[in-house]
């Protein structure tokens, strides 16, 4: 089945801690069904020193499941997508305002 969501679109988050805040998807991994939004779904990882990096507590995106997340459409608001062809080419398009995506 063709992805919805896709590296580099700008998504808001429906459920869980992160509620209501926006990002944008740095990568998708669609075997596990989840995704990783820059500033969102942030952790703790502690890191060990080495020779060229600094060791400590490092704040790191985990990933969100993809049904957690929702496009925003044009106006701002959460959207699903949807697929249509256009010139013979699957499309992807924001169910509320219609527009291709």
């Amino acid at each position: 089945m063709a992805a919805k969501l896709k590296k580099g679109d700008k998504v808001v988050v429906l459920v869980g801690k992160d509620k209501g805040k926006e990002g944008e998807i740095a990568s998708v991994n669609p075997a596990a069904g989840k995704a990783i939004v820059d500033g969102l779904n942030v952790s703790i990882r502690h890191v060990r020193q080495s020779q060229n990096t600094q060791g400590g507590r490092v704040p790191q995106a985990m990933p969100i499941d993809l049904s957690n997340l929702a496009l925003v459409d044009s106006k701002g608001k959460p959207t699903r997508v949807g697929f249509r062809m256009e010139d013979g080419k699957k499309v992807r398009f924001a169910k509320t305002t219609g527009e291709t995506v």
